[in-house]
């Protein structure tokens, strides 16, 4: 079906991505001092350059639309069962390095939600014992955010993309290992043998969803080009002035969220990234023994995907969030649906 199409998607937009971020590159000034008023003169004075760069930032939103939907359509069917478990801890490790290369690019325009976006994150990875202070310091290049930072963040998010490239071409050689394939919506690659072929079936689909996200893509990018963007990100950051409310980028806030439900600090970065240790843990607890990979028939299962995808939706509504009266009661809701988030992972398995 069409959500078997995301992956072809993922790739025109990692080349988008990389296209437009190596055209930003030649003008973009990795400096505290020149960052903003060079992404400025991109948008003003280059020919071009506000389509470049509203290109590369709605891309990046686009991008994690798709691939949550890819995790979602995968974690629906099966797909993380062997044989094709080896594709999904590639998958798993794509994941973290688009996370963390989005990360890294949000610092990059230095507006004043960066800064302070950035500075809360990387402050709470201080707390993992023994290795937090240095590995902040590490992605500081110092002691606070500042000039080096800045620097480094530039050269990762140039350099890290381009793994993620090899990375990806991996993925999809593990996709069609002999033993692997794509997993069957309808019951199970164990039980109905017969292939599907490429041509024309799947590539009519990859078109049109091609299409469908192309023509999106272009309205937002013509239409409403920061409807994905904080207005906060438009000031020169500033170590003196706060934002009113500090929130990550839209694609962070589940996981903030969590962060943010648990009263300690320490706990709760655990919580968040244990997240990815459950993901990477289902194709071992999961009853592998079972001919039948996909769970569209499984009532129970269904029910339990239904709760799953609310509670990460309503998590990253609680995301964004003020710390104040009345969504002081949210939080009590984000405990909540963090506990129900690890409950469901777990019955991800049959």
């Amino acid at each position: 079906n069409y959500l078997y199409g995301f992956g072809s998607l993922l790739g025109l937009l990692l080349v988008n991505q990389l296209v437009t971020g190596i055209l930003l590159g030649c003008y973009y000034m990795p400096s505290i001092d020149f960052a903003f008023s060079s992404l400025d003169y991109i948008i003003r004075d280059v020919n071009y350059g506000w389509l470049i760069r509203y290109m590369h930032s709605n891309g990046g939103s686009f991008f994690f639309i798709l691939i949550y939907i890819h995790i979602g359509r995968a974690l629906y069917y099966g797909s993380y069962k062997k044989p094709r478990h080896k594709g999904w801890f590639s998958g798993i490790v794509l994941f973290l390095l688009v996370m963390g290369t989005a990360f890294l690019g949000y610092l990059l325009p230095w507006g004043l939600m960066s800064f302070w976006g950035g500075t809360v994150i990387t402050n709470f990875l201080s707390l993992i014992p023994y290795l937090g202070e240095p590995l902040a310091q590490w992605i500081w290049a110092g002691f606070v955010l500042g000039y080096p930072t800045i620097t480094r963040s530039f050269g990762l998010h140039f350099l890290i993309p381009f793994i993620i490239s090899a990375l990806s071409i991996l993925h999809i050689l593990l996709l069609h290992m002999p033993s692997a394939g794509s997993s069957n919506p309808l019951l199970g690659a164990d039980i109905i043998k017969a292939a599907i072929r490429f041509h024309p079936y799947l590539q009519l689909k990859d078109m049109l969803s091609g299409i469908f996200v192309t023509i999106s893509f272009f309205f937002f990018l013509f239409y409403y080009p920061n409807y994905f963007s904080h207005t906060d990100n438009y000031i020169l950051a500033n170590a003196f002035v706060t934002p009113e409310h500090i929130v990550p980028e839209w694609y962070f806030l589940p996981f903030y969220a969590i962060l943010r439900a648990i009263p300690n600090k320490l706990f709760g970065v655990i919580a968040m990234f244990s997240v990815f240790l459950i993901l990477a843990l289902l194709p071992f607890i999961s009853n592998s023994r079972s001919s039948i990979t996909s769970t569209k028939l499984n009532s129970f299962y269904n029910i339990y995907y239904a709760i799953f995808i609310s509670t990460v939706i309503l998590l990253g509504w609680l995301g964004q969030c003020i710390v104040e009266e009345p969504y002081i009661i949210c939080f009590i809701l984000g405990i909540i649906l963090t506990s129900i988030v690890f409950f469901n992972n777990s019955m991800f398995v049959d």
